[in-house]
């Protein structure tokens, strides 16, 4: 058990927010490292060399950082954040999650659009729903989310679209297995960075 009384999750790496000073799992964090150049860069793939620095994945966090000189403390020595280093970490994130997405698709574990998709969640073969948080609230709800399944609105139907070579998607759907677990937590991490849920009205929503 853990300071505060809670139970630990060894299977769930844990850091400190250097913003908050909460121990929380790294999924809801961000990783960074202070550069050769003296430069906050984000390690999004936490494969960077040097000592890791952690932000929740949460815009107001990662400007408060930024501002009040917290990296440089975290870091133990004189570093700089770029200008617009949350805007950086949000697009880095989309990114991460549209290309895991695609390559989800290609190897049978995806689908769009909204009869495929609802066929999905019918059989129970769904494990995440992806709806675009641009798309029709009316048509979003006519779906539901997998049960013991996730969903997320956090991409824009031009975003989601990239995924499924399309100009746009409205409705995606993963099965589990293969990539699904990092798509659950690269949208996890963008939910936070875009504060908002999409303005999702699909029933059942989590």
């Amino acid at each position: 058990m853990s300071r505060g009384g809670r139970i630990k999750d060894n299977d769930q790496p844990e850091r400190r927010c250097i913003v908050t000073g909460e121990v929380q799992p790294k999924a809801g964090l961000i990783r960074f490292v202070a550069g050769p150049d003296g430069q906050v860069v984000p390690d999004l793939a936490e494969k960077l060399p040097g000592r890791g620095i952690w932000v929740s994945a949460d815009r107001a966090a990662i400007d408060k950082a930024a501002a009040k000189g917290l990296f440089s403390r975290a870091a133990k020595a004189p570093v700089k954040a770029p200008e617009g280093l949350a805007d950086l970490v949000e697009a880095g994130v989309a990114r991460r999650l549209v290309e895991l997405v695609s390559l989800a698709r290609k190897s049978g574990r995806a689908v769009a659009g909204f009869e495929k998709v609802k066929g999905w969640l019918a059989e129970g073969r769904a494990k995440v729903l992806l709806q675009a948080s641009d798309g029709s609230d009316r048509g979003k709800g006519k779906l539901w989310t997998p049960t013991g399944g996730r969903w997320f609105g956090c991409l824009t139907a031009s975003e989601l679209g990239l995924s499924f070579g399309r100009d746009h998607v409205i409705h995606g759907a993963l099965a589990a297995g293969g990539l699904t677990d990092k798509v659950i937590l690269e949208a996890g991490r963008l939910t936070g960075l875009r504060g908002h849920d999409g303005g999702n009205t699909a029933a059942g929503k989590e």
